[in-house]
C-alpha cells in the first residue's frame, strides 16, 4: 500500500511538472494586440499629464477581449487608485432609467405617449407632457441644475444636503415650460427626477427594488447598488474640487482644493437611482445598455434613435437647449456619437464614461478624478474622461472612432 501511494504522488508531481512546462511554452502575446493595449495606455498616461488627472480606472474589451484593465495615479496622496476602487456613476443610471420605462412599454402596460398627469396629476404641466418626452428630453421642463443660481447657491452652501424630489422639480416647474413639448431639446435633470416618480407610481414598486429585479440582477451587476445614503462601498475611489470656489468668495491666488467624495449626491437624479459601481460593472453595462440585451428589437431602435438630428435648436435664455451633431445627439436615456452609444456623469470632482461601438462590440469604461491644476480660476473643469474615451475609442476602432464634440 505504501508503494502504491508513493507512486501516486510521483505521478501527481510529474503531472504538476508536465502542467508548469506546458505553461512555459504557452503562445507569446499577440504583437497587434500588445501594440493596441501600449497604445491604450499611453493615451491614458498623455491626458493624465495633460488635463491634470488625480486618477484614471479603465477597463476596455473589443469583442469580449480585455484590451486593458488597469488604474493609474492615487485615490489619496500616498493610497494607488485599484480597479476594484468604487465610485459615483451618476447620469449611466439614466440608461437604466430609460430601460426601465421601455421595459414597461415592451410589457404593454404604458406607451411613450402616456400623459405623466395620468400618474402625477399634481406636477404642473403634466398634462402636456408625455413618458417619451420626458425620456428624450423634450418635454420643455427648465433644469434645476445648469444655469439656475437659486439652486445652485443651495447646493454649495451645503454640499452635504439631502434632497428630496419634490424639493428638486419646484425649482423647475414653477416656471413655464420652455417650449411646446416635442419641439425641442434641452438637458434637464428634472425629466429624470419626475420619469422615475412616474416609474414607481405605474409599478407601484419603489424605484431601488425596481433597479435591483429589472436591470442590475438581470445583468448581473453585483458592484452597483443604491445606498441610499452619501456613503461609497470600500474600497472607495476618492474625489477632490475645486468648484465651490466662487460660491465660498475664496479670493483669485488663494490656493482652494477640498475633498468632495462625500457630497450628497441625492440631487442628482432620481431617488433610487443614484448609484455607486465599480470599473467592472461599468464595462459589463456599457455593453448590456449599448446591445439592448433587455428589450425588444423595436425599443432598443428607439432608444438608440437619431430623430432628434437637425430638429433642434439653441433658445434664448435656454442655458441648455442645443442643436443635436453627430457628436451629441439624444435618444431615450443614451448620447449618440458617431456609431458609439453613451452616458457621460461629471460632478463633484470626478467624472467617468461608459461607451459601446456595435459594429465591433468595442466597449470603453472610465473614471477620474482631478489634480488642483485641472480647475480654472473659478473653479470649473470639464470632462475629461469623455476626452479620453474618445482618444481610447480611435485606438481601438480607428475607422469608426468617436468624433470630438464641437460644442
Amino acid at each position: 500500500m505504501a508503494t502504491i501511494r508513493r507512486v501516486g504522488v510521483l505521478a501527481v508531481l510529474v503531472g504538476l511538472v508536465a502542467s508548469c512546462a506546458g505553461a512555459d511554452r504557452s503562445a507569446p502575446p499577440d504583437p497587434a494586440e500588445q501594440a493596441q493595449t501600449d497604445a491604450v495606455v499611453q493615451v491614458v498616461r498623455d491626458t493624465m499629464a495633460d488635463a491634470h488627472l488625480k486618477s484614471v480606472i479603465v477597463s476596455v474589451s473589443v469583442d469580449g477581449r480585455d484590451v486593458v484593465t488597469r488604474a493609474f495615479g492615487d485615490s489619496m496622496t500616498g493610497v494607488p487608485a485599484t480597479t476594484d476602487m468604487h465610485f459615483r456613476n451618476g447620469a449611466v443610471a439614466i440608461s437604466y432609467l430609460s430601460t426601465l420605462l421601455l421595459q414597461l412599454v415592451d410589457e404593454q402596460k404604458v406607451t411613450l405617449d402616456d400623459k405623466v398627469s395620468t400618474w402625477l396629476p399634481e406636477i404642473p404641466h403634466a398634462d402636456r407632457v408625455t413618458l417619451g418626452q420626458l425620456a428624450q428630453m423634450t418635454s420643455g421642463y427648465v433644469d434645476y441644475v445648469i444655469g439656475n443660481e437659486p439652486f445652485q447657491a443651495e447646493l454649495y452652501a451645503d454640499p452635504f444636503r439631502q434632497w428630496n424630489p419634490q424639493d428638486l422639480i419646484a425649482f423647475s416647474t414653477s416656471q413655464p415650460l420652455l417650449y411646446e413639448p416635442g419641439t425641442n431639446w434641452n438637458y434637464s435633470h428634472t425629466n429624470y427626477v419626475i420619469l422615475g416618480m412616474a416609474l414607481e407610481k405605474i409599478t407601484g414598486k419603489p424605484m431601488t427594488e425596481l433597479m435591483r429585479d429589472k436591470v442590475l440582477d438581470p445583468l448581473g451587476l453585483t458592484n452597483t447598488t443604491d445606498p441610499g445614503t452619501p456613503a461609497i462601498t470600500e474600497p472607495a475611489l476618492h474625489a477632490f474640487s475645486s468648484e465651490r470656489r466662487e460660491a465660498l468668495k475664496i479670493p483669485a491666488g488663494v490656493s482652494f482644493y477640498e475633498e468632495s467624495t462625500f457630497w450628497n449626491p441625492s440631487w442628482t437624479l432620481a431617488r433610487g437611482a443614484i448609484q455607486t459601481t465599480d470599473i467592472h460593472d461599468l464595462l459589463a453595462s456599457a455593453v448590456a445598455i449599448g446591445s439592448g440585451t433587455l428589450l425588444s428589437p423595436e425599443s432598443y431602435r428607439k432608444m438608440t434613435s437619431r430623430d432628434l438630428y437637425g430638429k433642434t435648436t439653441a433658445l434664448p435664455g435656454c442655458t441648455t437647449c442645443a442643436p443635436m451633431s453627430n457628436a451629441y445627439t439624444y435618444g431615450l436615456g443614451l448620447v449618440i456619437s458617431g456609431n458609439w452609444l453613451l452616458q457621460n456623469p461629471l460632478f463633484a470632482g470626478e467624472a467617468a464614461v461608459q461607451a459601446y461601438l456595435p459594429s465591433k462590440k468595442a466597449a470603453i469604461a472610465v473614471a477620474v478624478t482631478y489634480d488642483q491644476a485641472a480647475f480654472d480660476p473659478a473653479g470649473n473643469y470639464t470632462n475629461q474622461a469623455d476626452t479620453l474615451f474618445r482618444k481610447i475609442g480611435a485606438v481601438i476602432a480607428p475607422d469608426d472612432a468617436p468624433p470630438m464634440p464641437t460644442r
